[in-house]
């Protein structure tokens, strides 16, 4: 157990969870620990894909084994191999980029032969794949927003890739209410847990106070979110929800209330 959890360092503070689902669920119990109050408000949703023949195609040839690979960088694509009742033949091995997608795939009956180990994240897949690896076809299915640094990562390693778009991200209005509180500074934090919602915290609740602490879930997240015009102060050490948690709790123990200033990681 987390020592910090005892002194309940975020008693009192209301912390906007951006996302939804057993995953947004999961993060507010484990916020509570700390004493927080979790504001559930999810800024992102996901839709099909546009264009459904592509993503069918691709999925059967998937099943007909004319792939090596398969490449899976979300839980929401799982839940698209799962609706779309994806069989994935033996012959196909499955890397996924962290392992809360290969719990996920896991969870849903398909094999995981590869994990980064050091760095979830798409430059972390790439940087890991295995050396003895470095041939064959390969099949990313991704959001339409997905960045082209997988698919041009292992292409520079000499792997055929081919992506295809599998779901949609859209974003999700906030309630009034929730925008009042942001804007207030009733709710003290904000977590990011991708480039989306930054964007999505940008465009629907900037400027945030000076005093709003903004907690993204790694390192390329937190770039994202700099990126969107964000002010990040916490930066969680593994791209987990409990490590973004954590990292939270940790700033406030340091900073106390003083925490105007860009930080970068929390230590």
């Amino acid at each position: 157990m987390n020592p910090y959890r005892s002194l309940k360092p975020l008693s009192g503070w209301r912390v906007l969870v951006p996302r939804g689902g057993n995953w947004g669920d999961g993060v507010a119990a484990n916020l509570r620990t700390y004493g927080a109050v979790p504001v559930i408000a999810p800024m992102i949703n996901f839709a099909s894909a546009e264009n459904a023949m592509e993503l069918s195609d691709a999925l059967k040839r998937l099943e007909q084994g004319r792939f090596d690979w398969l490449v899976i960088t979300s839980a929401t694509t799982v839940d698209v191999l799962i609706s779309q009742q994806v069989t994935i033949p033996p012959t196909t091995r499955i890397a996924a980029v962290g392992e809360t997608t290969g719990a996920a795939l896991t969870l849903a009956g398909y094999q995981v032969d590869f994990v980064p180990e050091s760095d979830n994240s798409a430059r972390g897949l790439v940087k890991e794949w295995p050396a003895s690896d470095i041939v064959g076809r390969v099949l990313i299915p991704q959001s339409d927003i997905a960045e082209p640094t997988l698919v041009a990562g292992l292409a520079t390693l000499g792997l055929e890739v081919e992506y295809v778009s599998a779901y949609r991200t859209v974003g999700v209005p906030v309630s009034e209410h929730v925008a009042a509180d942001v804007a207030s500074g009733r709710i003290r934090a904000v977590l990011i847990t991708s480039g989306s919602v930054a964007r999505q915290v940008q465009a629907q609740l900037a400027p945030l106070p000076e005093d709003t602490v903004v907690a993204a879930i790694g390192p390329r997240t937190a770039f994202d979110a700099r990126a969107a015009g964000l002010t990040v102060h916490v930066i969680a050490e593994f791209r987990s929800a409990s490590s973004l948690v954590e990292g939270l709790a940790e700033y406030v123990i340091a900073h106390g209330s003083d925490h105007g200033d860009d930080q970068g990681a929390a230590s």
